[in-house]
């Protein structure tokens, strides 16, 4: 409770609420809700509470929780930190595309038998075949964005991990979307599940969404009207389709000394992480960004989001603009669509059953 009041929390948000007693319960769960609805805290808080209630610390890991890309890995990793800050829990986070000084923290953690491990597939896959990883007293196991997870390709590398894992544990499943290989995945991997269904993708009512039709000599410009001397927006994403566009919009706007910095493919881990950590510290304005960030990042008080190019399927834009209005905040998600995007937009409206307000086009850009 301390851990929860320190994190600003009072009051749990639907899936919290619906999913926390049955993990207290010991039942295995299957929860469709979508990044920006408190999932990381439904499975982590009822965890902790069982293992800062047992009588002594134990020396090996009890709970692996499984995510898609390190960025999530990182924040369920932070979540902890902060949850556990006045409880005996402790945890590692294991991702790849770092240095061999974070492989050594990585591999003694896990020696040590850290409470939790937070990992992507590939990278604890690595660890377990250099013979160090001991997973048969895992009690709890957690699947987080499963969806985003089968999309990328995991299957036969999650399949390997669970092999390795007690048949007698609680497993959690968290998922955006449940198509019919998540269905097969649950059918294989859980118990009896409890299903529980949070508003199946569909952005937060108190995200106000608006559309300009222009062309793609105007977009620049028209970022430039909309952030240039805004005060008012404290944190802005700009999400563009590549890394190309992201490091020309990002140079565009510093050329007009914006508080501009991006974050893509090509960065290094370190660099990409340093950029996170101060935008999340207001050190900047505006993140520009491709996908790469578009799910699992929590970042709070987001204000706007502006789609620089239409995400090409609902789910994406779904996830870019569950970026803003996180909680009870409110927040603006603007989409920029150019006359080969329309098609796409109108498939987003059909997704979401609702017409999409279109701005006209400030005079100034002709």
């Amino acid at each position: 409770m301390d851990g929860i009041n320190a994190m600003g929390f009072t009051s749990p948000t639907p899936v919290q609420e619906k999913a926390i007693p049955p993990i207290m319960e010991g039942k295995d769960v299957i929860a469709c809700a979508q990044t920006g609805t408190g999932k990381t805290a439904a499975f982590i808080l009822p965890i902790m509470d069982k293992l800062s209630s047992l009588p002594m610390r134990l020396n090996y890991t009890s709970t692996l929780v499984i995510v898609p890309t390190r960025e999530l890995a990182m924040q369920i990793d932070q979540q902890l930190e902060g949850f556990g800050y006045f409880a005996p829990v402790s945890s590692v986070a294991v991702y790849g595309g770092n240095d061999s000084q974070t492989w050594d923290q990585q591999r003694i953690a896990i020696q040590n038998g850290s409470d939790f491990i937070i990992a992507t597939p590939g990278r604890l896959i690595q660890h377990i075949r250099m013979g160090y990883v001991s997973l048969n007293r895992v009690e709890h196991l957690v699947l987080d964005e499963a969806d985003r997870m089968l999309d990328m390709g995991f299957y036969d590398d999650i399949m390997e991990i669970i092999k390795l894992l007690p048949t007698k544990r609680q497993t959690l499943l968290f998922s955006a979307t449940m198509p019919s290989n998540i269905r097969g995945l649950t059918k294989k991997i859980l118990n009896n599940p409890i299903e529980i269904n949070i508003a199946i993708s569909k952005p937060a009512e108190n995200v106000l969404q608006a559309a300009y039709f222009i062309d793609d000599s105007q977009k620049i410009n028209l970022l430039s009207h909309l952030l240039k001397g805004k005060d008012h927006v404290k944190s802005a994403i700009v999400f563009a389709s590549t890394k190309v566009k992201v490091k020309s919009i990002e140079r565009s706007l510093k050329n007009e000394t914006m508080s501009v910095m991006a974050i893509h493919s090509d960065l290094e881990q370190k660099e990409r992480e340093n950029v996170l950590r101060k935008f999340r510290n207001r050190k900047f304005q505006i993140l520009v960004a491709t996908d790469i960030i578009a799910r699992g990042i929590d970042i709070e008080d987001i204000d706007l989001i502006v789609n620089y190019d239409a995400p090409n399927d609902p789910e994406d834009y779904v996830h870019r603009i569950g970026r803003t209005a996180r909680a009870q905040s409110d927040g603006v998600a603007l989409t920029f669509v150019n006359r080969s995007d329309q098609k796409l937009f109108s498939q987003i409206e059909h997704f979401l059953k609702i017409k999409i307000f279109k701005i006209p086009t400030p005079d100034n850009l002709g």
